[in-house]
């Protein structure tokens, strides 16, 4: 698809909440890796110390590293080597069924399993600017569509609206976190959520303009905000992305591909140690807000669910928010 097609297609459907990630990316800035890139900070040697005053400068904490021994380990479980990279979508399937789940276009600079970590094969994989001239992207987002297509695994924009697959075994630990029991739907739902749910459940899938047209949510940002609050709490999912005759997802019921999965009943205790198991059994170790920051849970329950593992044997504690996986574990293909 040439550069000047997809911005045709991003202006024509602005409507489409992933066609604004995708004008994102395009928008995005690059890193400066030079040796003198980057702000510099003024020195407080300077004026700013005035003389007799109590000012002193604030030192910055050493900012936590992942060992030699556990980068090789999360390159194997997170396929960041390019023996492993995924290709296909069903080499996606497979790599989502092994890490539990996955962001969709993270990059290295996001910790956390991704799919387009995974398609570039290396761990210092970073989103170009250009993402339309990029062949990784491109091709990240081909097999994103054709997952989503296939329903093999889960997918939606998620906690803090990030992208994310979630494997079929672990869906049941997502949505007892996220998801919403359909009783507490009129007091937590927005009315324009409630309005496109209506419609859905009434017709099972529709295209993004019939589904604005038939829920009468005529404003553009009101009906992304309804959906992203839907897809949030994993009521309604894509289901297919079509290019033509014009580029629309298509939106269907959660429940209608993963019935027993979301039917299925589970403790928040329980959901947050088996989150917690699915990220460290991949990461090998975790260090502080790591897996908050990955899942969207909060660094409390992040860090209860990190002792739930230790104190079952799964994991050890070694200082605080660090853990990593026992021997016995680490050995666990």
């Amino acid at each position: 698809m040439s550069e000047a097609h997809l911005a045709s297609l991003l202006s024509e459907n602005a409507d489409e909440p992933h066609a604004q990630l995708i004008a994102s990316l395009l928008k995005q800035t690059p890193i400066d890796t030079s040796p003198t890139g980057g702000p510099r900070r003024r020195s407080c040697a300077g004026p700013c110390a005035r003389p007799g005053s109590n000012y002193a400068p604030t030192l910055m904490t050493p900012k936590a590293r992942i060992s030699d021994r556990f980068e090789e380990h999360r390159d194997q479980r997170w396929r960041r080597e390019g023996a492993r990279q995924v290709e296909s979508a069903t080499d996606a399937e497979r790599f989502i069924e092994q890490v539990g789940f996955a962001a969709c276009l993270t990059d290295s600079r996001k910790p956390g399993p991704s799919l387009y970590v995974a398609v570039c094969g290396r761990r210092d994989a970073v989103m170009p600017r250009n993402v339309q001239k990029d062949p990784e992207a491109s091709l990240t987002w081909v097999v994103k569509d054709d997952v989503i297509r296939r329903g093999k695994v889960y997918y939606g924009k998620l906690a803090r609206g990030k992208a994310t697959f979630i494997a079929p075994r672990i869906i049941p630990y997502f949505h007892a976190i996220w998801g919403m029991r359909r009783a507490d739907e009129p007091a937590r739902l927005s009315k324009h959520a409630q309005a496109i749910l209506k419609v859905l459940r009434k017709e099972w899938e529709m295209s993004t303009g019939d589904l604005r047209t038939e829920s009468g949510v005529g404003d553009r940002q009101a009906f992304t905000r309804g959906i992203d609050e839907l897809q949030a709490a994993m009521i309604v999912m894509p289901s297919e992305v079509l290019y033509l005759p014009r580029f629309t997802y298509i939106w269907t019921l959660a429940v209608g591909r993963f019935p027993d999965a979301l039917r299925q009943r589970v403790t928040r205790d329980v959901a947050v140690r088996e989150i917690a198991r699915c990220f460290l059994a991949g990461a090998g170790m975790t260090i502080p807000g790591e897996l908050a920051r990955v899942t969207g849970l909060s660094r409390t329950e992040a860090g209860r669910g990190n002792l739930a593992l230790v104190a079952e044997g799964f994991a050890t504690r070694l200082a605080p928010g660090r853990y990593e996986l026992t021997e016995r574990q680490r050995d666990t293909p």
